[in-house]
Order: C-alpha cells, then sequence, then structure tokens
C-alpha cells in the first residue's frame, strides 16, 4: 500500500518533479486518484473560479437573508406533559392567562408610596396608553383590588397581559410597553419591566465573544506557522462557511422552527470545527512540502490523506447532532439540524476552499516553511513538525512526542489509572446536577428585568416571580366554581405556598384558574419539590373529592417538565448517539475494541465537563450566580463534545492505524501516530478551547455554560484522554486493539483513511 506523505523518508518518485504517488499503478497518463484528490486538483486548477463561487455562494445567500429576514421562534411546547395540558386547556377556554404577560413594576419610596395621589395620577393614564398598544390583551391596574401593592406601600406592578407565549411576542413590543410606561419616571418614582418577553427585548447575544475568538485563533495559529498569511487560511476558510451557513440558517427559519441563540451555538461550534479542520488539512499539507513534494502533489496528498479525516470526522459530528432529533423536543432539533447543517458546509469549505486558498498563497507558504527549515538545519526556533527536530533537522520528526508515548507505554496503568481518577473526580458532581432554566433573577443587575425580579421579590416575597398557575377543568362541561373554590382554599392551607389569588374565571364556566406563589424563589430546590408534591400528594385527592380536572402549569412548572423530559429520553439520545458514531469508527478501523474505547473515554470527558459546570454555575464557584443548570446543556454538549471528541480520535487513530498497517507493531504504531498527530492535535485542541472559552465574555448565561462545558471537554480530550489515555489504552490491549470476528470482516464495507 502507499506510504504516507509525512514519513521520514519520501519516495523519490514524488518528488518534485516525479511522475506520480506511491502505491499507484503506473501508465501511461495520470493516476485518477481518489475522490478527494479530484476535487483538491480541480480547486487549485480553477482556483480563482472557485474563490468567486464561495463569495458569490456567501454574497448571495446573504443578500438573500437580509431581504426575507429571520423568523426565529422558540419551540417549549412538550405534549403530553401537565404544564403543556393546563396551556392547551386556559387556550381552549379563552382564559387570557393562556398569554404571556409582563409586569411594569412601580416603585416609590416617599411618604405614600405609590398610593399616593400624585403617583396614582400618573401611572393610570400610562396604563391606559399601555393597554392600546399592539400585542396587548388586557391591563391589570394595582389600585384594582389593592393585592398588587406591596405591604409597605412602597411597591406595586401592573399586570399586562400579551396575545402570545413571550416567544411569539416580537423583542419591539415589550420595548415599546417599556418606553411607554418608563415616560412617567422622575421625581422619585421608579419604573421596571418584568416577565419573559422583557428578558427577550433586552437578550444581548454574543456580543464580542466571535470577534475574542477569532483573533485568539489567530494568535495561535501563527505562533505555530510563524506567518499571518499561513495562519490566515484556516481562518478565512472558517468565516467563509459559518458565514454561508448563518444565511442558510435565516432562510431555513421561515420553514422550521429554529430557536433564537441558534446563530450563537452555530458560530461557537462553526468557527472551532471550521478552524481545526482546516488546520488539520493545511498541516498534512506543510508536512508534504518539508518532504520535498511540490504545491501540486503536496495538496492533492493533503487532501487524500486528512481531506478522508476530515470527511468521516465531519460525519461523526453530524450523527451525533442528529441524535438530538430522538429527543422530540422542538426547541432542540432545530438547533441540531442547523449546528448539523454548519458542520457540514464547514467540511465542504474544507475540501474545496481550501486547496484554493493554498493554491493562490502557495508561493509565500512554501517560502516560510523552507526558511522555517532552514532555521531548524541551523539550530533556530522550530515550526510546524515539532522544533528543531523534523526534516533536516538533527533529530526525527516530532521526537518530542515519540519520547512521550514511549514514557506512557513504559508505565500504561500508572497514566490511566491517575487520569481516570482525576476525570472521575470532575465528573462526580454532575451527580447532582439540577437542571430548568435561567430566569430574570440570574441577569445582570444593570438590566430592567432583573431590578422588577429584585423588587417584587422584595415587596411580595421571592416565590412572586414564578406563581404556579392550577387550572380547574370540568368533566362535563358545567360549572367548575365550586371546584374552583374548594381548589382556592386547598392551595391557600398548603405547606410551601405562601399565597394564592382567587379563582380566576374564564370565557367559559367550565373553566378557572388558581395562581399559587411559592414560598421559595422560582429556581430553589424547594419549589421543584413543591411542584412534585402538589401533582402526586394534593391534586389527585381533590380530583376525587370535586370530579373536576386540575393541571399544574406555569413557567416554572413548564421548567420542571422540560428537565424531567430531557432526563427520560437522555438514555435513548445517548444509546443512538454512541452506536451510531461506534458502528462508523468500526466500519472505518476494522475493530471492535477501538470504538467501545472511544466511546467510554468519550463519555468520561463529557461527565468531566458536566461537573465543571455544575460546580460553577448550580455551585456558584468563582463569583458565579449559583443556579440551575439550563436544561438542554447536557443534551447540546453531549452531541456537541461527543461528535468533536470523535474528531481527535479519527485524527489520531487514523495515523496510528496508518502505521498499524504498514508495521504491524501495536506500541510502534501508537508512538508514531502520536509523534506525527500529537502537535497539531494540541494546536487543535488549543484553538477550540480559546474559541469556546471566549463564548464566556458574553453576557448570555446559556453562552457561558456553552463555553465553558465545551472548553473544558476540549482541553481534557486534547491533554488527558489522547496524550495519556489513548496511548496507554492501547498499549495494554496490542494486537487485540484490531481484532475483528472474520465474519463481521467479511460482512462490513472497506474504507480506507489512509492516502494510496
Amino acid at each position: 500500500m502507499g506510504r504516507s506523505g509525512t514519513e521520514a523518508q519520501p519516495d523519490p518518485g514524488t518528488r518534485a518533479g516525479g511522475g506520480g504517488d506511491p502505491g499507484r499503478a503506473t501508465g501511461t497518463g495520470p493516476p485518477r486518484g481518489s475522490v478527494f484528490e479530484r476535487v483538491a486538483a480541480l480547486s487549485a486548477r480553477r482556483r480563482w473560479w472557485a474563490l468567486l463561487l464561495w463569495v458569490v455562494l456567501l454574497a448571495g445567500i446573504h443578500v438573500l437573508a437580509s431581504s426575507a429576514g429571520d423568523a426565529y421562534r422558540n419551540d417549549f411546547s412538550l405534549p403530553g406533559t401537565d404544564s403543556q395540558r393546563a396551556l392547551d386547556v386556559m387556550r381552549k377556554h379563552g382564559s387570557v392567562q393562556a398569554g404571556d404577560s409582563v409586569q411594569i413594576v412601580l416603585h416609590d419610596e416617599r411618604e405614600g408610596g405609590v398610593r399616593a395621589t400624585a403617583v396614582r395620577k400618573r401611572v393610570e393614564p400610562m396604563l391606559e396608553e399601555v393597554g392600546g398598544l399592539p400585542g396587548v390583551a388586557q391591563v391589570r391596574s394595582p389600585y384594582q383590588d389593592g393585592s398588587a401593592v406591596s405591604r409597605d406601600g412602597t411597591t406595586a406592578y401592573a399586570a399586562v397581559t400579551l396575545d402570545g407565549g413571550a416567544e411569539q411576542v416580537p423583542p419591539e413590543r415589550a420595548e415599546r410597553i417599556l418606553t411607554t410606561a418608563r415616560d412617567i419616571q422622575g421625581d422619585g418614582l421608579r419604573v421596571e419591566l418584568g416577565g419573559e418577553a422583557a428578558r427577550a427585548a433586552e437578550e444581548s447575544g454574543g456580543g464580542a465573544a466571535e470577534g475574542a475568538g477569532i483573533l485568539g485563533a489567530l494568535v495561535v495559529l501563527v505562533f505555530l506557522f510563524g506567518s499571518l498569511i499561513a495562519a490566515g487560511v484556516p481562518v478565512v476558510t472558517a468565516v467563509f462557511a459559518v458565514g454561508t451557513a448563518l444565511g442558510l440558517i435565516v432562510l431555513a427559519s421561515h420553514a422550521f422552527t429554529v430557536a433564537d441563540f441558534t446563530p450563537y451555538v452555530m458560530m461557537l461550534v462553526g468557527l472551532g470545527v471550521g478552524i481545526d479542520y482546516a488546520l488539520l488539512i493545511f498541516t498534512r499539507y506543510r508536512g508534504e512540502l518539508l518532504h520535498g513534494q511540490d504545491r501540486e502533489s503536496a495538496a492533492r496528498r493533503a487532501m487524500d490523506a486528512a481531506g478522508r479525516t476530515v470527511f468521516f470526522a465531519g460525519c461523526t459530528v453530524i450523527i451525533a447532532l442528529l441524535g438530538l432529533v430522538v429527543l422530540g423536543l422542538g426547541s432542540l432539533q432545530g438547533v441540531a439540524l442547523a449546528v448539523a447543517l454548519t458542520v457540514l458546509v464547514t467540511m465542504l469549505a474544507s475540501l474545496t476552499l481550501l486547496p484554493a486558498l493554498l493554491a493562490v498563497a502557495g508561493g509565500r507558504i512554501e517560502r516560510n516553511v523552507a526558511r522555517r527549515a532552514a532555521k531548524r538545519r541551523e539550530g533556530g526556533p522550530g515550526g510546524v513538525d515539532g522544533g528543531p527536530d523534523g526534516p533536516g533537522g538533527g533529530r526525527p520528526e516530532g521526537a518530542r512526542w515519540r519520547r512521550w508515548g514511549a514514557a506512557v507505554q513504559r508505565r500504561p496503568w500508572a497514566a490511566l489509572l491517575v487520569s481516570v481518577i482525576a476525570l472521575g473526580a470532575l465528573a462526580a458532581p454532575a451527580a447532582g446536577l439540577r437542571l430548568g432554566f435561567a430566569d430574570a433573577g440570574n441577569d445582570p443587575r444593570t438590566k430592567s428585568s432583573r431590578a422588577a425580579y429584585d423588587l417584587l421579590a422584595d415587596g411580595f416575597g421571592p416565590g412572586f416571580n414564578g406563581p404556579l398557575i392550577v387550572v380547574a377543568e370540568s368533566r362535563d362541561g358545567e360549572s367548575v366554581a365550586e371546584a374552583a373554590g374548594e381548589l382556592h382554599r386547598e392551595l391557600s392551607g398548603a405547606p410551601g405556598i405562601a399565597g394564592t389569588s382567587p379563582p380566576v374565571p374564564t370565557s367559559d364556566p367550565s373553566a378557572a384558574t388558581v395562581f399559587a406563589y411559592p414560598g421559595s424563589a422560582p429556581q430553589d430546590e424547594a419549589t421543584s419539590r413543591l411542584v412534585a408534591k402538589l401533582r402526586t400528594d394534593v391534586l389527585p385527592p381533590l380530583e376525587q373529592r370535586t370530579g373536576a380536572r386540575f393541571l399544574l402549569g406555569g413557567p416554572t412548572a413548564a421548567s420542571e417538565d422540560f428537565a424531567a423530559t430531557v432526563a427520560d429520553r437522555m438514555p435513548l439520545f445517548v444509546g443512538v448517539v454512541v452506536g451510531l458514531s461506534a458502528l462508523l469508527l468500526t466500519v472505518v478501523f476494522r475493530s471492535v475494541l477501538i470504538p467501545l474505547k472511544a466511546a467510554v473515554l468519550n463519555l468520561l470527558s463529557i461527565g468531566a465537563s458536566l461537573g465543571v459546570i455544575t460546580l460553577v454555575f448550580q455551585h456558584g464557584w468563582f463569583g458565579v450566580q449559583p443556579g440551575p443548570v439550563e436544561a438542554f446543556i447536557p443534551v447540546m454538549i453531549f452531541a456537541i463534545v461527543f461528535g468533536l471528541s470523535m474528531d481527535y480520535e479519527v485524527f489520531l487513530l487514523s495515523r496510528i492505524h496508518e502505521e498499524w498497517e504498514r508495521t504491524r507493531d501495536p506500541s510502534l504504531a501508537v508512538r508514531e501516530g502520536l509523534a506525527h498527530t500529537g502537535k497539531v492535535i494540541t494546536a487543535a485542541g488549543a484553538i477550540m478551547i480559546v474559541v469556546f472559552a471566549a463564548f464566556m465574555l458574553s453576557p448570555d448565561r446559556m453562552l457561558q455554560q456553552f463555553g465553558l462545558g465545551l472548553a473544558v471537554a476540549i482541553l481534557l480530550d486534547a491533554v488527558v484522554i489522547r496524550c495519556l489515555v489513548v496511548p496507554a489504552v492501547m498499549r495494554l490491549l496490542g494486537r487485540a486493539a484490531w481484532w475483528l470476528p472474520g465474519w463481521l470482516r467479511k460482512a462490513l464495507p472497506r474504507v480506507r483513511l489512509e492516502h494510496g
């Protein structure tokens, strides 16, 4: 079979001016080559056309996207849950509580407080004006019954019911309500706007995170390659890919449900994956140049070997992301499809745009490679191939990594046990992971929604910001007034409930609602226990006595239902993702134990990542405000990290497999594979860590959790898993690592990642 283009001794027939590639049949015409080689050759020959095509594609998609505008919408519906049934009943019977609401919070500490005549004369005309704004279904004044005024009279709120859920209300409507309300602010009167719609209107997205991530990645690449031109090639490839994918998702949002936070997650993953894939191919290309290949041959050989690796690595990421579809959660399916599309476009850009960029900048890159090779021969600072070692230097390529691999192989049990114990310790806190959703209490104190949250909590109690809505519905269509009254009395005396509202009738007398205010904050564990207790111990006996049906809903209960649904479906999701990814690795590497090993190690790094998220965001380490972890963070991080971890698995094992096929020496294959890929995996990991960690600069708590989780997982995967655990496990498995039953060997198709 053909030899790798980055082995220590290049084949003479493949040097500049040579006629072909090793391991290929010779004949009168040039070898046809693999599809990856042919695509690379076509892109290189038609370099300007390829670049123009990508420019036109990017510009055209963005023109269409700008014209159409986005139609992002969140879908947190959970068919079959109590909270969703409660919402459906309210909508069916014409309850205004079926729409979301915002609170206009008033605060005045002067004598008379908000009840003062002068304050009231300013508030009532403002509320009348708010009632006439688009999207407002009802406004309830705090002066109607006095229950919306705090005991000390300094705080009050007006309940503004909207004609749809928070996810359906355009942000500009909440902004207009806030602007109208704040027109009366001043002279001691403070006005803030609370509620989910108000929070959505104040969301600021990723901030400077994207720019910081790209800049950090560029710095790492410049340090790695010693040339701004060389460093810019992977970054340009990633930017084109992510920009194109973003435009496509804007257009797709008109046909599919795509959450409003999707673009930030796409950029987070797309930039990291795009730069990584381009880096892998580019590093192989530089290695071929160092071994004497001309630019065209170097590009072809790099695409044939590294291009295949990128293709199969990208497939593992896409499989992991599409595994989210089995969860059946509308809010996550759109995100999964969008990020999978981003990875697909990134993969295509790496295979088509990158060869064109290499052809355009090839002369400068080749001169830079030659200059750095000369410095190595003179004992100067080294480059991509491992410092002073490498072709033409004093030591064989990757000598440091080869020595590291040998050291790990001498003490495989020690390296394995220390690594597993450390990862297990980090993963342990994830056992107490509590899922939920951030609310206004987690927002920065500079936001109006946070100020409203704090004022309401101080004035009416911590549970006021997360009321439970209990819906009473008659089973026979008769009036439910008597049952609703008994529900009100039962809830008023229930432990954990600080207060209740009188039954609120709907337009249909067969249904009514009662608001119950917990004595604890919405995100407190005590509130979660209260929801469970009401559903299991309080409401069922009441249904038997009254004959009515009672459903517990509201945002707090919906959060509990979402978290429970994710937890219930998680085993199926993990099984599908792990199973499909293991099957792909089995086909590629023709081994049973390697896919199992990869799955176990990936689960370890993901568990450790979730453990760190639990410590920081749930327990409040490093000054972070404690609260539950966003309910969809574990499944999203599992899908993304499992896919990206498989990337590194494919990167490393494809080279180990190449050496195994060549030498049939398992220990040597591991050392050589690590020697040839150790530096690029470390650099790729560093780039991803920089890109992901940059998103911790975002003001959005969800993006901070994504950024931290992904950065920690990649750090552990690139350093602990690939540099310690994999060499140790492969040493212990020996030749058995490549074992495959004969019947399975015959049944599986033959897929090769090696060049030749």
